[in-house]
């Protein structure tokens, strides 16, 4: 998992069947510091993130297994939304 910030939304008229009805959105990774690391990613959104939010993502097999996503082809899903961060 990892910090991000939610930059933009995508529109898919056409997708996997698994994906109907998924808000995809487009997430900015974060460094511990919140600062933008260069790298993007398109992520299924499963709790309702908004634009400028900062989530955590979830990767690979557990991001297929997020909410109601089922076993879908995403490899990469919002789980939560940031409240607040602290680094030592």
């Amino acid at each position: 998992m990892h910090l991000g910030r939610v930059i933009g939304t995508v529109v898919s008229t056409s997708k996997d069947p698994s994906l109907v009805g998924s808000k995809l959105l487009i997430v900015a990774r974060l460094s511990p510091q919140l600062d933008p690391t260069g790298f993007t990613e398109i992520a299924v959104d499963t709790v309702g993130a908004g634009y400028g939010e900062t989530v955590i993502v979830s990767k690979g097999s557990g991001a297929r297994m997020a909410g109601t996503l089922g076993k879908s082809v995403s490899d990469a899903s919002i789980v939560g939304i940031v409240d607040t961060v602290e680094t030592h």
